[in-house]
């Protein structure tokens, strides 16, 4: 049988390294401006791509004046970018915290008829504290919670998405009959979290339902995962830890009764591509020179529920002493586990780790000339 790979282009901001927008050859246009986000998509699209994927933040960051990581909103930039493109698949993240099952389903019906079938929904639980004040909450849910509530969300929204029959509607102008009534049903949905009647106001949208994206990589999201996810991003900083994780999940999704085929895995890389290696190295130095030591420590940080790392010798050797247990974390655990393994694994100095994580936060990171990334 033969394989075939897929690629999907993150846009975030000016680049994902986190000083990108600072850089001379970085785009010109603000990063409110909508043209930028539809050049990357087209480009995309010419390339090949499968897909395009539009993060979310639900509150403003605290280092945002120097990092600019600003969003539009995901929905309304997708429903877009669809207007300009053809083929390509349009994922946008939505959190299932912090918003009401209805609603999501409903804007994901909604993207998948303005892009004729081409929605993909991120699915995403919300850890951030302040994010969680912007919606009348006093502190966020544990991690466990969240991702009960995610479980039975999913749960809600599918019943929506099929709350129509893929015939109901008839549009008889003659008749005066737009739909079959018997053919749309109440969901009549009562869960530990949600009370929903339906049905969805939207007819059946073309894919039946968007595709179902997500990115836990904790235990508990990785069987999330398996049971709801037919692509699942990861980040990966080694081949073996790689290697580890798709045959884990490969196997939990097999253990939902699910195709594995049915679920593809998409480790996330970072280049810095110029017309030669020696080009692209010096552009990597460029962006680690403009980066903010504060402001990585203070990402670190939000990455460890808070943990004051200032105290540490920028130039000393990390130990996995340094850091909190990953296991107790609320945050983004997967992601913890990682940088924890790296520092155990290459005995980083903290310049070194905020380096690396400057880059992508985790991910993949390379510098090269267009064959050497290929």
């Amino acid at each position: 049988m033969k394989r075939q790979i897929h690629l999907n282009l993150f846009i975030y901001s000016r680049g994902h390294h986190e000083a990108a927008w600072r850089h001379p050859k970085a785009p010109a246009l603000a990063l409110t401006d909508i043209e930028h986000f539809v050049d990357c998509a087209k480009k995309a699209e010419a390339a090949c791509m499968d897909s395009i994927f539009l993060a979310d933040t639900l509150a403003l960051p605290p280092d945002t004046d120097r990092t600019a990581r600003l969003y539009l909103e995901p929905f309304t930039m997708l429903s877009a970018i669809a207007m300009e493109t053809r083929r390509i698949g349009l994922i946008g993240t939505a959190s299932t915290t912090h918003s009401e099952p209805y609603n999501v389903a409903r804007m994901f019906s909604s993207l998948d008829y303005i892009s004729r079938g081409r929605a993909a929904w991120n699915i995403v639980t919300s850890f951030s504290i302040p994010g969680a004040a912007n919606f009348g909450s006093e502190g966020r849910l544990s991690h466990s919670d969240r991702y009960e509530r995610a479980d039975e969300f999913v749960d809600v929204a599918r019943k929506l998405w099929d709350s129509w029959s893929d015939d109901a509607v008839i549009d008889d102008r003659e008749a005066g009959l737009y739909y079959t009534s018997e053919k749309v049903n109440p969901i009549d949905h009562h869960g530990q979290y949600y009370d929903v009647a339906g049905p969805m106001n939207i007819p059946r949208p073309p894919q039946g339902r968007p595709v179902l994206v997500q990115a836990g990589s904790s235990d508990t999201g990785k069987d999330f995962a398996a049971k709801h996810a037919e692509a699942v991003f990861t980040a990966h900083m080694t081949k073996e830890t790689a290697k580890d994780f798709y045959k884990d999940l490969k196997g939990r999704v097999a253990a939902y009764g699910r195709p594995t085929d049915q679920c593809l895995i998409l480790p996330g890389i970072s280049m810095v591509i110029a017309g030669t290696e020696t080009e692209a190295k010096r552009m990597e130095q460029e962006l680690n020179e403009l980066c903010d030591v504060e402001t990585s420590l203070s990402r670190l940080s939000q990455r460890f529920d808070g943990y004051d790392f200032t105290h540490i010798p920028l130039d000393r050797v990390l130990t996995v002493g340094d850091f909190p247990d990953p296991a107790e974390n609320q945050s983004s655990r997967g992601r913890t586990e990682l940088i924890v393994g790296a520092v155990e694994r290459e005995r980083l100095t903290m310049r070194q780790l905020l380096g690396k994580l400057a880059g992508a936060r985790g991910h993949f990171v390379i510098a090269g000339s267009p064959e050497q990334i290929a």
